[in-house]
């Protein structure tokens, strides 16, 4: 008997074939049947009509950090309920294990870190997650059977380089002894089921002490080593951050990432790939690692956005504005003390200018600052500029926009939420977004789920892309936008039997309307452990979710299963070779 049984649904099956009307039949997991509708004679414990609704495989979201949200919310929300039922963890170089058995004060580092630099509240860190673990495999074990999503991590350099060098891991060079000791510790993860290894080299990268991450500070050849021993195991990858993911590679980095992903013989992918037709450069540069790569034996993956992704500002708290080049010294002084350098004019003047040199890179993006919109106020002289453009504001009051911006934080004591307008949202950028999701090394990802939580939320962008491309922009049809989100991730990660409409595979589906779908605005809640705010989106037309077989959500509301999986390499993945 069958224990669900899906009627009249327009199967859109990921390989990117057109859809059809079929009845789709669950058993133990697994898709039992797909049949013309109404040959299906079997019974079924439960039955739905799907007519005029999409079932497609559970989307697949190849770059989240849920490594730590998943002890408090095994739904991974709102992931979930955008119809992700397979996601990434372990990514940057940022993982939970392992920690020194010896040194309790690696975990306390290792949430300091997380917070600074992944955005995630360190009381949640510290109330939400039950920090048992040691080695990568028993953190992996205290994940295994109480997820309603399946998930997969990387073993990150960052914990593998504290492991072995405590303190000095920032700053310091590993001895021979410790390098083996560092590989070492890596073969134990990969045989625990890591899915390979991921690393930072990015300089937006730092640590709860405000030093360079440890992995900063390793050499190419402490890189290629790690590449090399991820090749001794079945099912694995790659991921990897250099500075230039935010712009354009140097030359130095695309040997690096080049090497890596030849000597392991394995895909590398990083992220993420920022495409403006105001910087046509940008594109053919960073895609040219992946020709490169192609040549000499290995494969290099850039990670896109298929959507506009609002993140917030503050000149209160740490975000991207500090990354501006000299803008960190002034952002990060006291209260008062900032107020009143962000209130000199020559200081203005000088933080204006690095903002537009050629240094600031990507982060020029965030410097006009005229199409800034106020978010929420505090003051009472801010009264009524909740979602007034700067630009106006400033232009009444005789103002630089910068200038005004500045004032109208100052009242609020620097609390201001500000959300930056994109300055990419332009048809030349969508037409050349198009053109470039079509190349064979370019894939769709890169929400950063689980991560920045007050600061954006990136995990509907399955929801919002979909809408798009039913109803808005409509740059690709149906059929391709389900492929990119399912079969294409899950091919690069080797899973197995996953990504797919199709007999035999595991259950993994997504029912929702094609005339409704779409993603809610982002509102700020207060749903983590120690009341702690995150941005959240609802997911608007989609049905339900089932993941390896069982409903884990309908209708935006979780059912209380838990029946993902944690997918071990090897065991649930299998090997995507580059040669």
């Amino acid at each position: 008997m069958l224990d669900h049984l899906i009627k009249g649904a327009t199967v859109v099956d990921g390989t990117g074939a057109p859809a059809f009307v079929a009845d789709v039949g669950i058993r133990d997991g697994r898709i039992a049947v797909v049949a013309e509708p109404g040959a299906v004679t079997e019974g079924a414990r439960h039955s739905e009509d799907a007519t005029g609704l999409v079932l497609a495989p559970g989307f697949v979201d190849p770059h989240t950090h849920y490594d730590a949200q998943l002890f408090w919310d095994p739904y991974a929300t709102p992931s979930l309920n955008h119809g992700v039922t397979t996601v990434a963890g372990g990514n940057c170089g940022f993982t939970l294990a392992p920690l020194h058995p010896d040194r309790p004060e690696d975990a306390d580092y290792t949430r300091r870190m997380m917070s600074k630099v992944e955005g995630m509240s360190l009381v949640a860190l510290e109330e939400g997650a039950p920090w048992t673990w040691n080695s990568f495999g028993e953190y992996l074990d205290a994940l295994d059977g109480r997820i309603a999503v399946n998930a997969g991590f990387m073993v990150g350099h960052c914990a593998l380089r504290r492991y072995v060098m405590g303190a000095d891991a920032v700053g310091g060079q590993p001895s021979q002894e410790q390098l083996r000791a560092m590989l070492d510790l890596f073969h134990e993860a990969m045989d625990a089921g890591a899915w390979g290894f991921s690393t930072t080299q990015s300089s937006t990268h730092s640590d709860g002490d405000g030093k360079p991450v440890a992995s900063r500070h390793a050499l190419p050849a402490e890189l290629i080593a790690l590449s090399q021993a991820v090749g001794e195991h079945e099912g694995t990858q790659i991921e990897a951050i250099v500075a230039g993911c935010l712009d354009q590679f140097s030359d130095a980095e695309i040997d690096l990432f080049v090497e890596m992903s030849a000597v392991a013989g394995r895909p590398l992918n990083w992220n993420v790939l920022t495409i403006d037709a105001a910087v046509p450069e940008r594109v053919p540069r960073q895609l040219g690692a992946s020709e490169r790569a192609r040549k000499a034996g290995g494969r290099i993956v850039a990670l896109t956005m298929p959507i506009l992704t609002p993140m917030n500002m503050s000149l209160g708290t740490f975000c991207a504005l500090n990354l501006i080049p000299g803008w960190g010294d002034i952002l990060g002084l006291p209260v008062d003390e900032r107020i009143a350098k962000l209130r000199d004019p020559d200081v203005r003047a000088e933080m204006l200018r690095r903002a537009a040199s050629k240094e600031a890179g990507v982060f020029r993006r965030l410097t006009d600052f005229g199409r800034y919109v106020i978010g929420d106020t505090y003051a009472e002289t801010n009264e009524g500029l909740t979602g007034r453009v700067v630009r106006d504001i400033a232009a009444e009051r005789g103002q630089e926009p910068f200038e005004c911006l500045v004032e109208i934080c100052a009242n609020d004591r620097l609390r201001t939420v500000l959300w930056p307008m994109p300055t990419d949202n332009d048809p030349d950028s969508w037409t050349l977004r198009a053109e470039t999701w079509q190349h064979e090394d370019v894939m769709l990802g890169g929400s950063d789920a689980g991560a920045h939580l007050d600061r954006m939320c990136g995990a509907p962008y399955t929801t919002r892309f979909i809408g798009d491309c039913l109803r808005g922009r409509k740059l690709m049809g149906l059929e391709a936008a389900v492929k990119m989100l399912t079969d294409d991730p899950a091919q690069l990660f080797g899973l197995r039997e996953r990504g797919r409409v199709r007999e035999g595979w595991h259950a993994d589906l997504v029912l929702f309307d094609p005339e409704t779908i779409d993603a809610g605005k982002a509102t700020l809640v207060h749903d983590l452990p120690g009341d702690s705010p995150r941005l959240d989106s609802k997911a608007i037309g989609i049905t339900a979710v089932w993941v390896n077989g069982v409903e884990a959500m309908r209708h935006d509301v979780v059912s209380g299963a838990v029946p993902g999986k944690v997918l071990r390499s090897g065991q649930d993945t299998r090997t995507v070779s580059t040669r």
